[in-house]
């Protein structure tokens, strides 16, 4: 069972991956005791600097990353690890920081196009 984000942009968590409040990391702020959040321009560099942060930590191993998901929908971390050549416990900790960059950028690409994006999460 997996825990899904709606609003002005959507998706869906990664399961054992990604925590239902990883928005804060880009600056967002909860809204309501059900974890609302929203952000606007005003915040870009918050976004901006997040992105930046999350390609540091995937330096190296971004582009191998992206092309293992490419047209993927499933995977496994052993994996994944091997493609990457690091071990298991690493392949996790990228894990975490590409799923958080995947949300960076749908929150960015709404902040350019509408000025503001609002999404409220599952817990």
């Amino acid at each position: 069972m997996g825990r899904y984000y709606s609003g002005d942009i959507e998706g869906k968590f990664w399961f054992g991956i990604q925590a239902s409040d990883d928005s804060e990391f880009f600056g967002m702020e909860p809204s309501h005791s059900f974890i609302d959040y929203y952000i606007d321009e005003s915040d870009m560099d918050l976004i901006e600097n997040g992105i930046k942060q999350c390609k540091t930590q995937l330096s190296g191993h971004l582009t191998k990353i992206n092309k293992f998901f490419s047209g993927k929908h499933t995977y496994n971390e052993k994996h994944l690890s091997e493609v990457l050549n690091v071990n298991e416990e690493a392949t996790h900790d990228l894990l975490v920081w590409y799923a958080r960059l995947e949300l960076g950028k749908k929150i960015h690409k709404q902040v350019l196009k509408d000025g503001s994006c609002y999404m409220s999460a599952e817990l």
